[in-house]
């Protein structure tokens, strides 16, 4: 129970940050997302009923913070597909392992990769944009940014592997 409301409290502190920090982090206009990096974490700790439940709740309570321009709930589905193919490599074995190295890494660029596929295919519909263009010119470059950015637990990790 103590470890359950640890977790709720982090996931509200990167929800926070999220909202208020990541725009200042923009590189050419692209945000890392923060919360995606919770998600992924939490889904390679804690099993795939934990991630989807994690990005379920997290997209949720963007959605409402965002106001969402009429797509109320396009996050909270994004984000739960995200934490449901990151538990797919959940291995309570291996998990500090597989957070201390370029694993993590590439878990997290191939988790954003679908959770922007799944984001800009619904969030283009009716809008005459094609979908690839908004994943090569928007979805693969922040994917990659949130990669980036997952490095610096990534970091953290290996150094507690190693003491």
């Amino acid at each position: 129970m103590r470890q359950t409301l640890i977790d709720i409290a982090l996931t509200l502190l990167f929800i926070l940050l999220q909202t208020t920090l990541a725009r200042y982090l923009a590189v050419a206009g692209l945000p890392p997302d923060i919360a995606l990096i919770w998600i992924v974490y939490l889904a390679l700790k804690r099993g795939q009923i934990a991630g989807t439940v994690a990005g379920f709740c997290t997209g949720l309570v963007l959605d409402v913070l965002s106001g969402s321009d009429g797509m109320l709930g396009l996050a909270a589905l994004s984000k739960t597909a995200a934490g449901f193919t990151a538990g797919y490599f959940f291995s309570e074995n291996k998990t500090l392992q597989t957070l201390g190295s370029y694993r993590f890494v590439l878990l997290i660029f191939s988790v954003a990769l679908v959770h922007n596929l799944i984001y800009f295919i619904i969030f283009l519909q009716g809008s005459g944009a094609h979908w690839w263009q908004a994943i090569l010119l928007y979805g693969i470059p922040a994917a990659l940014y949130t990669a980036a950015v997952g490095l610096i637990p990534t970091f953290v990790f290996a150094r507690r592997a190693l003491l």
